[in-house]
Protein backbone atom coordinates (compact mmCIF):
# COMPACT_ATOMS: atom_id res chain seq x y z
CA UNK A 1 0.00 0.00 0.00
CA UNK A 2 1.38 3.47 -1.28
CA UNK A 3 1.82 6.05 1.49
CA UNK A 4 -1.30 8.61 0.66
CA UNK A 5 1.50 11.25 0.94
CA UNK A 6 3.01 9.59 -2.28
CA UNK A 7 -0.32 9.75 -4.33
CA UNK A 8 -0.20 12.59 -7.07
CA UNK A 9 -2.90 13.78 -9.20
CA UNK A 10 -2.20 12.09 -12.63
CA UNK A 11 -2.37 13.88 -15.35
CA UNK A 12 -1.87 17.29 -13.89
CA UNK A 13 -4.05 18.77 -16.63
CA UNK A 14 -6.29 15.94 -17.75
CA UNK A 15 -6.69 16.69 -21.05
CA UNK A 16 -2.79 17.46 -21.69
CA UNK A 17 -0.57 15.02 -20.56
CA UNK A 18 3.63 15.39 -21.04
CA UNK A 19 6.13 12.53 -21.43
CA UNK A 20 10.24 13.36 -20.32
CA UNK A 21 12.14 10.63 -22.48
CA UNK A 22 15.71 10.43 -21.55
CA UNK A 23 18.47 7.70 -21.97
CA UNK A 24 21.78 6.11 -21.54
CA UNK A 25 23.27 7.77 -18.14
CA UNK A 26 25.93 5.43 -17.94
CA UNK A 27 26.30 5.72 -14.31
CA UNK A 28 29.61 4.54 -13.14
CA UNK A 29 31.70 5.26 -16.07
CA UNK A 30 35.05 6.70 -16.13
CA UNK A 31 37.06 8.81 -18.30
CA UNK A 32 40.75 7.99 -19.18
CA UNK A 33 40.66 6.79 -14.63
CA UNK A 34 38.79 9.69 -14.33
CA UNK A 35 35.16 8.43 -11.97
CA UNK A 36 32.58 10.49 -12.91
CA UNK A 37 30.10 10.54 -10.31
CA UNK A 38 29.93 13.93 -9.39
CA UNK A 39 28.80 15.03 -13.09
CA UNK A 40 26.35 11.84 -13.28
CA UNK A 41 24.89 13.46 -9.40
CA UNK A 42 24.46 17.25 -10.52
CA UNK A 43 22.64 15.80 -13.77
CA UNK A 44 19.93 13.71 -11.52
CA UNK A 45 19.55 17.06 -9.50
CA UNK A 46 18.84 18.62 -12.59
CA UNK A 47 16.45 16.17 -13.50
CA UNK A 48 14.33 15.92 -10.66
CA UNK A 49 14.16 20.08 -11.09
CA UNK A 50 13.17 19.81 -14.91
CA UNK A 51 10.58 17.28 -13.79
CA UNK A 52 9.20 19.12 -10.92
CA UNK A 53 9.57 22.33 -12.86
CA UNK A 54 8.33 21.44 -16.18
CA UNK A 55 5.21 19.90 -14.79
CA UNK A 56 6.33 16.08 -16.27
CA UNK A 57 3.60 13.45 -15.74
CA UNK A 58 5.51 10.57 -17.07
CA UNK A 59 9.53 9.74 -17.11
CA UNK A 60 10.79 7.27 -19.70
CA UNK A 61 14.59 6.09 -19.50
CA UNK A 62 15.34 4.22 -22.46
CA UNK A 63 17.99 2.00 -21.20
CA UNK A 64 21.72 1.97 -19.98
CA UNK A 65 20.89 3.26 -16.89
CA UNK A 66 24.60 1.78 -15.62
CA UNK A 67 27.73 1.64 -17.27
CA UNK A 68 28.24 -1.76 -16.87
CA UNK A 69 26.68 -4.96 -15.66
CA UNK A 70 28.01 -5.29 -12.34
CA UNK A 71 27.44 -1.27 -11.11
CA UNK A 72 29.29 -0.25 -7.91
CA UNK A 73 27.17 0.61 -4.79
CA UNK A 74 27.58 4.16 -5.00
CA UNK A 75 26.13 4.03 -8.41
CA UNK A 76 23.35 2.12 -7.22
CA UNK A 77 22.88 4.79 -4.70
CA UNK A 78 22.31 7.85 -7.61
CA UNK A 79 20.11 5.69 -9.42
CA UNK A 80 18.15 4.28 -6.82
CA UNK A 81 18.03 7.93 -4.63
CA UNK A 82 16.81 9.92 -7.91
CA UNK A 83 13.91 7.26 -8.19
CA UNK A 84 12.77 8.05 -4.34
CA UNK A 85 13.35 11.77 -5.03
CA UNK A 86 11.13 11.90 -8.59
CA UNK A 87 8.31 9.59 -6.60
CA UNK A 88 8.34 12.02 -3.26
CA UNK A 89 9.19 15.40 -4.28
CA UNK A 90 7.67 16.17 -7.76
CA UNK A 91 4.30 15.36 -9.30
CA UNK A 92 5.50 12.95 -11.79
CA UNK A 93 3.43 9.48 -11.38
CA UNK A 94 5.05 7.54 -13.34
CA UNK A 95 8.56 5.88 -14.12
CA UNK A 96 9.06 3.32 -16.91
CA UNK A 97 12.74 2.07 -17.21
CA UNK A 98 14.24 -0.81 -19.50
CA UNK A 99 17.21 -2.26 -19.60
CA UNK A 100 19.62 -1.44 -22.03
CA UNK A 101 23.01 -3.57 -22.95
CA UNK A 102 24.90 -2.24 -20.48
CA UNK A 103 22.67 -2.98 -17.62
CA UNK A 104 22.20 -6.45 -15.86
CA UNK A 105 18.18 -7.19 -16.11
CA UNK A 106 18.46 -9.47 -13.58
CA UNK A 107 19.72 -5.97 -11.05
CA UNK A 108 17.13 -3.53 -12.74
CA UNK A 109 14.58 -6.02 -12.04
CA UNK A 110 15.50 -7.10 -8.74
CA UNK A 111 13.44 -4.35 -6.93
CA UNK A 112 10.80 -4.05 -9.04
CA UNK A 113 8.05 -4.75 -6.46
CA UNK A 114 8.72 -2.17 -4.59
CA UNK A 115 9.16 -0.05 -6.93
CA UNK A 116 6.04 -0.81 -8.36
CA UNK A 117 4.60 1.25 -5.07
CA UNK A 118 5.89 4.16 -6.14
CA UNK A 119 4.33 3.61 -9.76
CA UNK A 120 8.33 2.98 -11.45
CA UNK A 121 7.96 -0.03 -14.05
CA UNK A 122 10.94 -1.38 -15.15
CA UNK A 123 11.19 -4.20 -17.92
CA UNK A 124 14.86 -5.96 -18.10
CA UNK A 125 14.11 -8.64 -21.36
CA UNK A 126 12.53 -9.27 -23.82
CA UNK A 127 10.95 -12.98 -24.32
CA UNK A 128 8.07 -15.02 -25.43
CA UNK A 129 5.40 -12.95 -23.05
CA UNK A 130 5.15 -9.92 -25.23
CA UNK A 131 2.14 -8.69 -22.54
CA UNK A 132 4.51 -8.21 -19.61
CA UNK A 133 6.22 -5.42 -22.05
CA UNK A 134 2.98 -3.33 -22.58
CA UNK A 135 2.49 -0.90 -19.16
CA UNK A 136 -0.76 0.41 -18.79
CA UNK A 137 -0.34 3.42 -16.65
CA UNK A 138 -3.55 4.84 -14.79
CA UNK A 139 -4.77 6.90 -12.36
CA UNK A 140 -6.69 4.63 -10.22
CA UNK A 141 -8.80 2.70 -12.66
CA UNK A 142 -8.25 5.50 -15.62
CA UNK A 143 -5.95 4.78 -18.24
CA UNK A 144 -3.77 7.30 -19.55
CA UNK A 145 -0.56 6.31 -20.98
CA UNK A 146 -0.02 2.66 -22.75
CA UNK A 147 3.58 2.20 -22.99
CA UNK A 148 5.20 -0.40 -25.18
CA UNK A 149 8.25 -1.29 -23.49
CA UNK A 150 11.25 -3.22 -25.63
CA UNK A 151 14.55 -3.29 -23.58
CA UNK A 152 17.63 -4.55 -25.95
CA UNK A 153 16.82 -7.59 -27.74
CA UNK A 154 19.49 -9.72 -27.26
CA UNK A 155 20.28 -12.33 -29.49
CA UNK A 156 19.74 -15.37 -26.61
CA UNK A 157 16.49 -13.78 -25.34
CA UNK A 158 15.27 -13.45 -29.05
CA UNK A 159 16.05 -17.27 -30.89
CA UNK A 160 17.63 -20.31 -30.57
CA UNK A 161 20.95 -20.07 -33.00
CA UNK A 162 21.57 -22.66 -35.52
CA UNK A 163 25.09 -24.90 -35.67
CA UNK A 164 26.43 -23.74 -38.65
CA UNK A 165 25.19 -20.73 -39.58
CA UNK A 166 27.38 -17.94 -41.17
CA UNK A 167 27.61 -14.61 -39.99
CA UNK A 168 25.28 -13.49 -42.77
CA UNK A 169 22.48 -15.65 -42.00
CA UNK A 170 22.74 -14.85 -38.06
CA UNK A 171 22.96 -10.58 -38.67
CA UNK A 172 19.58 -11.75 -40.61
CA UNK A 173 17.69 -13.79 -38.27
CA UNK A 174 18.27 -11.27 -35.83
CA UNK A 175 17.12 -8.76 -37.66
CA UNK A 176 13.93 -10.75 -38.41
CA UNK A 177 13.35 -11.77 -34.76
CA UNK A 178 14.05 -7.97 -33.53
CA UNK A 179 11.01 -7.06 -36.31
CA UNK A 180 9.00 -9.88 -35.29
CA UNK A 181 9.15 -9.15 -31.67
CA UNK A 182 8.04 -5.19 -32.13
CA UNK A 183 5.23 -6.42 -34.48
CA UNK A 184 3.87 -8.31 -31.26
CA UNK A 185 4.70 -6.15 -28.86
CA UNK A 186 3.05 -2.93 -31.38
CA UNK A 187 -0.11 -6.02 -31.57
CA UNK A 188 -0.58 -6.42 -28.13
CA UNK A 189 -0.55 -2.84 -27.37
CA UNK A 190 -3.18 -2.29 -29.65
CA UNK A 191 -5.36 -4.97 -27.93
CA UNK A 192 -4.72 -2.72 -24.48
CA UNK A 193 -5.99 0.15 -26.19
CA UNK A 194 -8.95 -1.65 -27.64
CA UNK A 195 -12.26 -1.08 -25.96
CA UNK A 196 -10.89 1.74 -23.81
CA UNK A 197 -13.69 5.28 -23.94
CA UNK A 198 -10.77 7.53 -25.06
CA UNK A 199 -7.92 6.29 -26.66
CA UNK A 200 -4.77 7.84 -24.56
CA UNK A 201 -1.28 7.68 -25.98
CA UNK A 202 0.83 4.74 -26.75
CA UNK A 203 4.39 5.23 -26.37
CA UNK A 204 6.87 2.82 -27.61
CA UNK A 205 9.97 2.75 -25.73
CA UNK A 206 13.01 0.70 -26.96
CA UNK A 207 17.32 0.76 -26.88
CA UNK A 208 18.77 -0.41 -30.19
CA UNK A 209 20.45 0.81 -33.44
CA UNK A 210 18.17 2.01 -35.89
CA UNK A 211 19.94 2.10 -39.26
CA UNK A 212 20.60 5.61 -40.53
CA UNK A 213 21.42 6.72 -37.08
CA UNK A 214 24.46 9.40 -36.43
CA UNK A 215 27.07 8.51 -34.32
CA UNK A 216 30.31 10.77 -33.48
CA UNK A 217 33.69 8.99 -34.19
CA UNK A 218 35.07 7.61 -30.32
CA UNK A 219 32.18 8.72 -28.89
CA UNK A 220 31.62 5.49 -27.40
CA UNK A 221 28.93 3.82 -29.94
CA UNK A 222 30.29 0.84 -32.05
CA UNK A 223 28.97 -1.55 -34.37
CA UNK A 224 27.75 -4.99 -32.33
CA UNK A 225 29.38 -7.24 -35.18
CA UNK A 226 31.53 -7.61 -37.80
CA UNK A 227 28.79 -6.30 -40.40
CA UNK A 228 25.26 -5.59 -39.29
CA UNK A 229 24.40 -7.11 -36.18
CA UNK A 230 21.90 -5.76 -34.39
CA UNK A 231 21.00 -2.95 -36.67
CA UNK A 232 17.81 -3.08 -37.89
CA UNK A 233 15.47 -0.78 -40.24
CA UNK A 234 14.00 2.41 -39.22
CA UNK A 235 10.24 0.69 -40.53
CA UNK A 236 10.50 -1.87 -37.81
CA UNK A 237 8.51 -0.22 -35.49
CA UNK A 238 4.36 -0.08 -35.29
CA UNK A 239 3.10 2.44 -37.48
CA UNK A 240 0.55 2.86 -33.82
CA UNK A 241 3.30 4.22 -31.43
CA UNK A 242 2.06 7.58 -31.13
CA UNK A 243 5.79 8.69 -30.14
CA UNK A 244 8.68 6.33 -30.16
CA UNK A 245 11.06 6.72 -27.39
CA UNK A 246 14.56 5.32 -28.24
CA UNK A 247 18.21 4.84 -26.38
CA UNK A 248 21.51 3.94 -27.49
CA UNK A 249 22.95 6.19 -29.66
CA UNK A 250 24.45 9.20 -27.81
CA UNK A 251 23.45 11.50 -30.06
CA UNK A 252 20.09 13.17 -29.88
CA UNK A 253 18.58 13.00 -33.26
CA UNK A 254 15.12 11.99 -34.83
CA UNK A 255 14.62 8.72 -36.76
CA UNK A 256 13.72 8.25 -40.05
CA UNK A 257 12.96 12.28 -40.36
CA UNK A 258 9.67 11.78 -38.05
CA UNK A 259 10.17 14.32 -34.77
CA UNK A 260 7.89 12.03 -33.10
CA UNK A 261 10.33 9.29 -33.15
CA UNK A 262 13.80 9.81 -31.82
CA UNK A 263 16.54 9.51 -29.75
CA UNK A 264 17.22 11.45 -26.73
CA UNK A 265 20.93 10.95 -26.82
CA UNK A 266 22.96 10.46 -23.68
CA UNK A 267 22.96 13.78 -21.32
CA UNK A 268 27.42 13.60 -20.58
CA UNK A 269 29.60 13.46 -23.32
CA UNK A 270 31.36 9.81 -23.07
CA UNK A 271 34.14 10.71 -24.92
CA UNK A 272 36.12 13.99 -25.61
CA UNK A 273 35.03 13.72 -29.26
CA UNK A 274 31.83 14.72 -28.22
CA UNK A 275 33.41 17.75 -26.72
CA UNK A 276 31.22 21.06 -26.97
CA UNK A 277 28.31 19.02 -28.09
CA UNK A 278 25.02 19.90 -27.07
CA UNK A 279 23.03 17.27 -24.67
CA UNK A 280 19.44 17.17 -23.89
CA UNK A 281 16.34 15.55 -23.02
CA UNK A 282 13.06 15.55 -24.71
CA UNK A 283 9.57 16.15 -23.75
CA UNK A 284 6.59 14.85 -25.69
CA UNK A 285 3.06 16.69 -24.67
CA UNK A 286 0.31 15.05 -25.78
CA UNK A 287 -3.20 16.63 -26.30
CA UNK A 288 -6.01 13.79 -25.23
CA UNK A 289 -8.65 14.06 -27.17
CA UNK A 290 -12.44 13.77 -26.10
CA UNK A 291 -13.41 12.60 -29.38
CA UNK A 292 -13.66 8.85 -28.88
CA UNK A 293 -11.41 5.69 -28.84
CA UNK A 294 -10.24 6.38 -32.85
CA UNK A 295 -8.98 9.67 -32.61
CA UNK A 296 -5.28 9.44 -31.46
CA UNK A 297 -3.70 12.32 -29.25
CA UNK A 298 -1.58 14.82 -31.37
CA UNK A 299 1.56 15.17 -30.10
CA UNK A 300 4.18 18.36 -30.11
CA UNK A 301 8.09 17.70 -29.56
CA UNK A 302 10.30 19.37 -27.99
CA UNK A 303 14.07 19.19 -26.54
CA UNK A 304 15.53 20.37 -23.00
CA UNK A 305 19.33 21.08 -23.00
CA UNK A 306 21.38 19.88 -20.37
CA UNK A 307 23.81 21.99 -18.71
CA UNK A 308 27.39 21.43 -18.77
CA UNK A 309 28.99 19.65 -15.55
CA UNK A 310 32.09 19.10 -16.46
CA UNK A 311 33.83 21.11 -19.44
CA UNK A 312 35.92 18.52 -21.78
CA UNK A 313 38.67 20.23 -24.31
CA UNK A 314 40.48 18.81 -26.86
CA UNK A 315 43.52 20.23 -28.57
CA UNK A 316 45.85 19.35 -31.17
CA UNK A 317 48.72 20.83 -33.01
CA UNK A 318 52.63 21.55 -32.62
CA UNK A 319 53.95 23.65 -29.41
CA UNK A 320 53.09 26.90 -30.34
CA UNK A 321 50.07 25.99 -30.91
CA UNK A 322 49.07 23.85 -28.16
CA UNK A 323 50.29 26.73 -25.64
CA UNK A 324 48.39 29.10 -27.14
CA UNK A 325 45.35 27.48 -26.85
CA UNK A 326 46.51 26.35 -22.98
CA UNK A 327 46.79 30.17 -22.71
CA UNK A 328 43.03 30.80 -24.13
CA UNK A 329 41.72 28.31 -21.25
CA UNK A 330 43.81 29.67 -18.79
CA UNK A 331 42.53 33.47 -19.84
CA UNK A 332 39.06 32.01 -19.27
CA UNK A 333 39.52 30.62 -15.73
CA UNK A 334 38.79 27.28 -16.96
CA UNK A 335 37.64 24.33 -15.09
CA UNK A 336 37.91 21.88 -17.76
CA UNK A 337 39.74 18.43 -18.69
CA UNK A 338 41.96 18.11 -21.34
CA UNK A 339 42.62 15.54 -24.40
CA UNK A 340 45.84 16.66 -26.08
CA UNK A 341 47.08 15.62 -29.62
CA UNK A 342 50.54 16.62 -30.50
CA UNK A 343 51.24 17.03 -33.91
CA UNK A 344 54.29 18.79 -34.05
CA UNK A 345 57.59 17.54 -36.79
CA UNK A 346 59.55 18.37 -33.29
CA UNK A 347 60.75 15.76 -31.00
CA UNK A 348 59.99 16.77 -27.31
CA UNK A 349 61.35 14.59 -24.82
CA UNK A 350 59.84 17.23 -21.91
CA UNK A 351 56.50 17.22 -23.85
CA UNK A 352 54.13 15.94 -20.40
CA UNK A 353 56.92 18.00 -18.23
CA UNK A 354 56.12 21.23 -20.38
CA UNK A 355 52.15 20.97 -20.71
CA UNK A 356 51.90 20.14 -17.14
CA UNK A 357 53.72 22.96 -15.76
CA UNK A 358 52.41 25.02 -17.88
CA UNK A 359 48.45 24.07 -16.37
CA UNK A 360 49.77 23.92 -12.97
CA UNK A 361 47.60 25.86 -10.18
CA UNK A 362 44.90 25.85 -12.58
CA UNK A 363 41.42 24.59 -13.20
CA UNK A 364 42.62 22.48 -16.26
CA UNK A 365 43.59 18.78 -15.87
CA UNK A 366 45.12 16.97 -18.94
CA UNK A 367 43.45 13.76 -18.62
CA UNK A 368 45.13 12.10 -21.96
CA UNK A 369 48.33 13.21 -24.00
CA UNK A 370 49.06 11.67 -27.49
CA UNK A 371 52.58 12.14 -29.13
CA UNK A 372 51.68 11.50 -32.73
CA UNK A 373 55.03 12.32 -33.69
CA UNK A 374 56.80 9.64 -31.91
CA UNK A 375 54.52 6.73 -31.97
CA UNK A 376 54.02 7.63 -36.11
CA UNK A 377 58.33 7.20 -35.99
CA UNK A 378 58.09 3.48 -34.35
CA UNK A 379 55.31 2.57 -36.58
CA UNK A 380 57.36 4.09 -39.86
CA UNK A 381 59.45 1.21 -38.60
CA UNK A 382 57.42 -1.61 -38.92
CA UNK A 383 55.14 -0.02 -41.63
CA UNK A 384 56.86 2.50 -43.51
CA UNK A 385 53.88 5.60 -44.11
CA UNK A 386 51.70 3.87 -41.44
CA UNK A 387 50.39 6.54 -39.11
CA UNK A 388 48.46 5.79 -35.13
CA UNK A 389 45.38 6.84 -36.93
CA UNK A 390 44.79 4.05 -39.42
CA UNK A 391 44.81 1.11 -36.34
CA UNK A 392 42.23 0.25 -34.36
CA UNK A 393 41.33 -3.07 -32.27
CA UNK A 394 39.75 -4.72 -35.16
CA UNK A 395 42.70 -3.59 -37.47
CA UNK A 396 45.12 -5.19 -35.01
CA UNK A 397 43.45 -8.18 -35.37
CA UNK A 398 42.99 -8.17 -39.34
CA UNK A 399 46.76 -7.85 -39.21
CA UNK A 400 47.13 -10.85 -37.35
CA UNK A 401 45.66 -12.79 -39.59
CA UNK A 402 47.43 -12.03 -41.99
CA UNK A 403 50.84 -12.14 -40.94
CA UNK A 404 49.91 -15.96 -39.72
CA UNK A 405 48.58 -16.12 -43.91
CA UNK A 406 45.28 -17.56 -42.47
CA UNK A 407 43.17 -18.32 -45.72
CA UNK A 408 40.34 -15.74 -46.83
CA UNK A 409 37.85 -17.54 -46.99
CA UNK A 410 38.37 -18.22 -43.06
CA UNK A 411 38.87 -15.07 -41.65
CA UNK A 412 35.40 -13.40 -41.56
CA UNK A 413 34.45 -16.43 -39.37
CA UNK A 414 37.21 -15.40 -37.38
CA UNK A 415 36.35 -12.08 -37.26
CA UNK A 416 33.25 -12.67 -35.82
CA UNK A 417 33.87 -14.89 -33.20
CA UNK A 418 36.65 -12.31 -32.35
CA UNK A 419 33.82 -9.91 -32.21
CA UNK A 420 31.86 -12.08 -29.74
CA UNK A 421 35.26 -12.22 -27.39
CA UNK A 422 35.19 -9.15 -26.99
CA UNK A 423 31.79 -8.70 -25.79
CA UNK A 424 32.16 -11.75 -23.64
CA UNK A 425 35.32 -9.38 -21.91
CA UNK A 426 33.96 -5.93 -22.47
CA UNK A 427 30.22 -6.30 -22.59
CA UNK A 428 27.97 -5.58 -24.99
CA UNK A 429 29.51 -2.99 -26.73
CA UNK A 430 27.41 0.69 -26.42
Amino acid sequence: MVSPSLKKAFPTNPNRLRVLHTSDWHLGRSLYGRRRYHESAAFLDWLVETIDREGVDVLLVAGDVFDSLTPSTRAQTLYYGFLGRVATQTACRHVVVIAGNHDSPALLTASDQLLKALDIHVVGTVGDDVGSEVIVLRDDETPHLVVAAVPYPRDRDLRESTAGESAEDKERRLAEAIAAHYRAVGAAAEEALAGLPVRPPLVGLGHLFAAGGRTVEGDGVRGLYVGSLGLVSADIFPQNFDYLALGHLHQPQVVGGDPARRYSGAPLAMTFAEAGRPKSVSLADFIISEAGVTARPQVAVSTLEVPVFQRLERLAGNWDELAAGLDRLLAEAAEAWLEIDYTGADILGDLKERLEARVARSGLEILRLRNHQIVDRVLGVLNPGETLDVLDNDEIFRRCLEAREVPEDQRPELLAAYAELRLAVEGDPL
